[in-house]
This record gives structure tokens, C-alpha cells and sequence, in this order.
């Protein structure tokens, strides 16, 4: 796991904490959160309010980033922490433990929030509102699950139509919930690939940046697919919409 502390990229005079209570923040920025979630909301466009919703659960550890706080009221969730430059969302800020960064840093809120739960010990996140909208934040959204994976920890990105994770060693089984399943090459090398118990199932395959033929397949009925990369990974998109 990479040194966090070394990899924020913010310097550490730029940016102001403010804790507005004494609660359970403290005690888990100093010993992790265990098994809880950490969610992290960014501010691209989310439609469904009531699929997000659902995706929720009473325990959640919820950070706000700059603009996501716009989707404060659809959501219905109130912040654990909220971080962000503050150069897009203009309006009042709950209160709330906040981090307010610099506006000239390498890491985007979002990406600086990830870096932040992981700091704090979480070890499963979802994204909301992180992908949609502008490509490069998307695409800079999409490589926080990697990063996520890397340091040992599950990350997975929700949007209106799909949920979104990477695969690697570890079979990922997939139900017939969704309507297709995609798998994508977003970092590079995607080697000695399984797919088992879906419509177009592969042995030993390879998927490149430059020829993506995992698209659209499908969980064969009464079935789960089973997946699974022997070197690299990919990202799983499971489509429900």
C-alpha cells in the first residue's frame, strides 16, 4: 500500500480542517472505521434520487465533495465530512467536519476524498455522482477504483444505469439482476481472463486499450457468471438499465 500522507499532494499548511463536534469522527480518524462504508459524493448529475437512496445504508460514513452538496436534499443523507475547494458550489455548507483544500493542487476533490477514507481505514466505498457530465472527471473518477483496488480496498461507482467495479485475481460472480455486463481494459494489461456461465464465455482470453470485445454480454438464465483476471484487471459494469 502506497504512503497516503506522501501521495495527497496537498500541502499540509494549505489546507484547514474544522471538527464541529467531539464525536465518533475523532475516534475513527484515530482507529479506522472497521467494517463501515465510506460513500463518497461527487457533483456529477444523478437523476434516479431513489435508486441512489436505496444504494445507502444507516451506518454509511458520508463525504460530500465541493458541488456534490448540491445533491444534499435528493439524497436525504446527512454529511460525515465534507471536502472540496469550494470553487464550484457557492451556496451554505452544512455543518459538518470540513477539509477545505486549495484550488491549485494535483489531486481532485474526489480523488483527494478517496485518498482520505483510505487514510482513515475504510476498506469499502461506493461513489456517487462521480461519473457523467465532463469526460475528464469521469475518466479521473473511473481511476480512483483502481487506486481503490490497489491499496486493498473494494471501490465501486453507481450511476442511473449501472455499478461499476474492478476484477482482478479474485472470481467476482455476477446474477441475473442485471441486464448485460461489460468488461473493459482501463489500465493497460488484462490477461488470462474467465468468463464462466454467460452467454459469450472466454478461457485464457486478453482484452486491450485498443480492442475492447467485452461489451454487452449476458448472465446465462438461472445461472451466475463468474469472473475472474489472471494479470491485471478490468472493470466490471453491470448494467441494469
Amino acid at each position: 500500500m502506497e504512503n497516503l500522507d506522501e501521495t495527497m499532494n496537498v500541502p499540509p499548511q494549505s489546507e484547514i480542517v474544522i471538527y464541529q463536534s467531539e464525536d465518533g469522527n475523532a475516534a475513527g480518524r484515530a482507529g479506522g472505521y472497521g467494517m463501515q462504508r465510506c460513500v463518497i459524493v461527487g457533483g456529477a448529475e444523478i437523476r434516479d434520487y431513489g435508486n441512489a437512496r436505496g444504494m445507502l445504508r444507516g451506518d454509511d460514513f458520508i463525504i460530500y465533495c465541493d458541488c456534490g452538496l448540491r445533491h444534499l436534499e435528493g439524497l436525504g443523507a446527512a454529511p460525515s465530512l465534507v471536502v472540496g475547494d469550494f470553487d464550484t458550489f457557492k451556496g451554505p455548507r452544512p455543518e459538518a467536519e470540513t477539509i477545505t483544500l486549495p484550488i491549485e493542487k494535483d489531486d481532485t476533490d474526489t480523488v483527494y476524498a478517496a485518498k482520505e477514507g483510505l487514510r482513515r481505514g475504510f476498506k469499502d466505498f461506493l461513489l456517487l455522482g462521480a461519473v457523467g457530465g465532463r469526460m475528464d472527471h469521469t475518466l479521473a473518477n473511473l481511476s480512483i477504483l483502481v487506486m481503490l483496488f490497489e491499496n486493498g480496498a473494494k471501490g465501486r461507482i453507481a450511476d442511473d444505469f449501472s455499478v461499476m467495479e474492478m476484477v482482478g485475481r479474485e472470481p467476482v460472480e455476477i446474477d441475473g439482476t442485471c441486464r448485460f455486463f461489460s468488461l473493459l481494459n482501463i489500465t493497460g494489461t488484462a490477461k488470462d481472463i474467465s468468463i464462466e456461465g454467460a452467454k459469450f464465455p472466454l478461457s485464457g482470453g486478453e482484452i486491450t486499450c485498443s480492442y475492447q470485445y467485452g461489451v454487452s454480454n449476458e448472465v446465462l438464465p438461472g445461472q451466475k457468471a463468474r469472473v475472474s483476471v489472471g494479470e491485471g484487471l478490468l472493470l466490471l459494469v453491470r448494467v441494469f438499465k
